[in-house]
């Protein structure tokens, strides 16, 4: 150890314990007790430690206090405040703990009462209130600020590192200090950003004056989106089924790509009920390769890989039922990077076993598609926040507004189409055929031009399966915006289509209910658009 850094080194004497999170507090307080560190403890800490024959002083002994008001306070008291922030080599500081009979705190264990938990328990308004914790996060806050005495830790994951500096060093270095105190900071903020995104919410508040966001690592990541790049994968805010609640059975570890584009499948197939059908979605780069509903999922995914089956090799597979044998094993004979399904049987977990990087993931349902969470994209000093897009539409509230209206099975395929088009990136247009599609055109510049893409992969997909015309012939068509133009329109008559589902709401809107009418089209507005840009 260099010079420097034994200079850095704080012995610890005496320590302050009160954690919600109990997981592992007592072989800690027991290790602690064998390097003679006094221990403080408060409420069901305290008793605890007790039970386990360690002996503790109650807080109360230190600040000649009970707990009071159902534990509200109990640690809000100089004589622990002043043990937390007094600056061990500032006279002034020394003087006044002598003076008041304040001793020093040079260790602080604190997690955090459990608010997010009970959120996401449902828990009501009041009990969500009361589990907002206020002490401990004022002494974390003030033992991280005074971090060039005091060791704080808020994550038990900790104990280790601290017990691994005490036993080696007979103290903490200033460096461990260092990291304990930012990662106590960022404890606070996260918990902070919970707590006002929830009263938001709950008190119909749509731009607060302040925003603030919050999550904790649930995975390092070796780069981002490019290797230069530096990424982590971080929870937080209301607990949605996806990629961050879902449990990986096998495969290499996810990357960012995989997990924004798993992220993209699962909210496209948890459009689908299953009790309706079956429904599978090949995702690539974030945009659909092809979508499908079936009696099951090995129909469901056939009919998706018609759609696009080049654009869906090393895809995203994503399932609105659990994984069965009979579509794992067809799976496996594609090159695929993730599946992700709300449950997998074993038949199919040990065929999936077989491609060993191939990564399956299970989660233990959908994600609720009406769900109106926080969605935040950032922008060069700050971010854009909005509600996720939860709209959807039905068949009582669309418009038919051409002389023809669609027939029965001209209407299921526009509510398909146009389910997938929410999820296609602007400007989006989305061929469908018998509930599954068969053209997508993603993210141009223009309507005409993807209109065109997404009837050259119909030629193309047609060409690969040795079929004789396009699968768009007869098909319905959807766009996530009003055609501005009737020429994106009449692309997709001459490509075959016979029906299209669009919002409306152009100056031209007659222009273009005009051209369809010339050319047979039916044409319904839906009053909404889905722009994902």
């Amino acid at each position: 150890m260099s010079v420097s850094e034994k200079s850095s080194l704080k012995p610890i004497s005496r320590a302050l314990i009160s954690v919600s999170n109990k997981a592992g507090i007592v072989d800690f307080a027991k290790a602690l007790v064998i390097q003679e560190i006094e221990i403080i403890s408060t409420g069901g800490t305290a008793k605890m430690l007790t039970q386990a024959g360690i002996d503790c002083r109650d807080v109360s002994e230190l600040t000649g206090f009970p707990e009071m008001m159902d534990g509200r306070v109990k640690t809000l008291h100089p004589m622990v405040h002043g043990g937390l922030l007094a600056i061990r080599d500032n006279e002034t500081h020394t003087d006044a703990m002598r003076d008041h009979g304040i001793g020093a705190i040079d260790l602080l264990v604190v997690n955090l009462y459990p608010f997010e938990e009970t959120v996401r328990g449902g828990g009501a308004y009041q009990a969500c209130i009361e589990n907002i914790d206020i002490g401990g996060p004022a002494m974390i806050r003030a033992a991280a600020k005074n971090h060039q005495d005091v060791t704080v830790i808020v994550d038990p994951e900790d104990y280790a590192n601290v017990l691994d500096s005490l036993q080696t060093h007979q103290g903490t270095q200033l460096v461990l200090r260092q990291r304990l105190a930012q990662k106590a900071y960022a404890r606070t903020a996260a918990y902070d950003a919970e707590i006002s995104n929830w009263m938001a919410t709950e008190l119909e508040v749509e731009t607060p004056a302040f925003r603030a966001l919050g999550g904790h690592l649930q995975q390092g990541l070796r780069y981002g989106e490019n290797p230069h790049q530096q990424a982590g994968f971080y929870v937080g805010g209301p607990l949605r089924e996806g990629v961050a609640t879902a449990q990986q059975v096998q495969g290499k570890e996810l990357s960012y790509n995989n997990i924004n584009d798993t992220d993209a499948a699962f909210e496209l197939v948890s459009e689908f009920d299953p009790a309706d059908s079956a429904a599978c979605a090949i995702i690539k780069h974030a945009n659909p390769c092809g979508v499908a509903c079936g009696a099951d999922l090995t129909e469901a995914f056939a009919k998706a890989l018609a759609c696009d089956p080049v654009s869906a090799f090393g895809g995203i597979i994503a399932m609105n039922r659990p994984l069965d044998a009979t579509t794992a094993k067809a799976i496996t004979e594609l090159f695929t990077e993730v599946i992700i399904a709300p449950g997998a049987d074993n038949a199919a977990r040990d065929i999936i076993a077989a491609k060993k990087n191939l990564r399956l993931l299970i989660t233990t349902g959908l994600a609720d598609r009406h769900a109106e969470c926080l969605s935040v994209r950032t922008v060069a000093g700050g971010f854009l926040a909005q509600n996720r897009d939860a709209g959807a539409v039905s068949a009582e509230h669309l418009k038919t507004v051409t002389s023809r209206a669609p027939d029965a099975s001209e209407m299921a395929d526009l509510l398909f189409a146009w389910q997938v088009a929410k999820h296609v990136k602007s400007n989006a247009i989305v061929y469908a055929k018998d509930g599954a599609t068969v053209g997508i055109g993603a993210g141009q510049m223009s309507r005409l031009d993807s209109s065109r893409i997404a009837a050259r992969k119909s030629e193309d997909a047609a060409e690969a399966a040795g079929l004789s015309a396009p699968l768009v012939l007869g098909s319905v068509v959807a766009s996530d915006a009003f055609f501005p133009f009737a020429d994106g329109l009449l692309s997709a008559a001459n490509a075959g289509a016979t029906a299209v589902i669009q919002p409306g709401g152009s100056i031209r809107d007659d222009e273009v209910i005009a051209a369809a009418d010339e050319v047979g089209l039916a044409m319904i507005f839906t009053g909404m658009r889905h722009f994902r840009h």
